[in-house]
């Protein structure tokens, strides 16, 4: 059996970022990392300041050292259950998995869940091996990388409309390709005054040379070349261990927090993804020092009542 006052459960830029400041506060951290970070098909990642153009792994490797120069632990393992411990303790299941990890049991004084979110992309042929490639979702993080490329976009629902709006910031030769029939009148007016082409009817495959986007192969036999491809995934929580406690939670799934990131269940956290599915790494990494100083405000209050306990039974 292991004792902590934290544990972090994902070791993204929100549980790392979580870990610095809960080591540097002088609590026991550790940190359980199952390494499937949501970044991990993209090369380089941007928008942070100082390390715009990091390869991701690096980001993270990174922050594991710095974890560990204050005296937090991170270990490789994927957590199948938190059970309660008394009023806002927690033990900390692992699964059997091959390593160190597997199979322990971990008493945590508080836990913070930082487990992200999925993306769920559309199922049309070729398009999951260049996720993160050519084929990508946040114009913020790629659309610098691919500027001026011929792009498009492969839509599905109204706000598909708004979303290729954006990514005209970035090139003046894009594609939107929707069903048939999903535009308005008022939409068609708005993408020509852009002069952003439409291409109506069902998305076959996407098509690729020498591991390269080539172009968007319709139902119909139509190819439209491209050089980028923009797909709003459908994000989904990785919610299982706060379902498991009955957190609150809205009819998708996305866990309810109040300002510094406390969940329904006393002495539970989130930050990042699990919570806000927009947050960029730099967002995400803010969220979890947030989250942190929330925590090591709460466990201050309890040292505050367990030493005036002692101290009223003379210990």
């Amino acid at each position: 059996m292991s004792e902590y006052d934290v544990v972090v459960i994902g070791g993204g830029a929100a549980g790392l970022s979580a870990a610095l400041v809960l080591s540097r506060a002088g609590r026991r951290v550790l940190v359980v990392d199952a390494g499937a970070p949501r970044n991990a098909p993209a090369a380089h990642m941007h928008g942070f300041l100082s390390r715009d153009g990091m390869p991701p792994g690096g980001f993270l490797a990174l922050g594991r050292e710095e974890v560990a120069g204050y005296g937090g632990e991170v270990i490789d393992g994927v957590v199948r259950e938190l059970v309660p411990d008394g009023g806002t303790g927690f033990w900390v299941l692992l699964a059997d998995t091959p390593g160190d990890a597997g199979g322990r049991r971990i008493s945590a004084r508080r836990v913070l869940v930082a487990t992200g979110l999925r993306d769920e992309l559309p199922e049309i042929e070729g398009l999951a091996e260049l996720w993160g490639k050519d084929v990508l979702h946040c114009p913020y993080c790629h659309g610098y990388e691919v500027r001026d490329r011929p792009l498009g976009v492969i839509g599905s629902t109204p706000d598909s409309v708004r979303y290729v709006q954006l990514i005209r910031q970035w090139a003046k030769d894009v594609v939107l390709f929707v069903p048939e029939g999903l535009l308005t009148v008022q939409q068609e007016a708005e993408l020509t005054a852009r002069a952003i082409g439409t291409v109506e009817g069902t998305v076959q495959r996407v098509l690729s040379e020498d591991g390269h986007l080539s172009g968007v192969e319709m139902a119909d036999g139509r190819v439209v070349p491209r050089g980028a491809l923009f797909v709003p995934p459908r994000f989904v929580p990785n919610n299982g261990l706060l379902s498991g406690l009955g957190c609150g939670m809205d009819d998708a799934g996305w866990v309810a927090t109040d300002a510094g990131g406390q969940t329904s269940v006393r002495g539970v956290y989130v930050a990042g993804n699990l919570a806000n599915p927009r947050a960029q790494v730099i967002t995400a990494a803010s969220e979890g020092s947030m989250a942190a100083a929330t925590i090591n405000a709460d466990l201050v209050e309890e040292d505050i009542k367990e030493a005036l306990h002692s101290f009223k039974l003379g210990y």
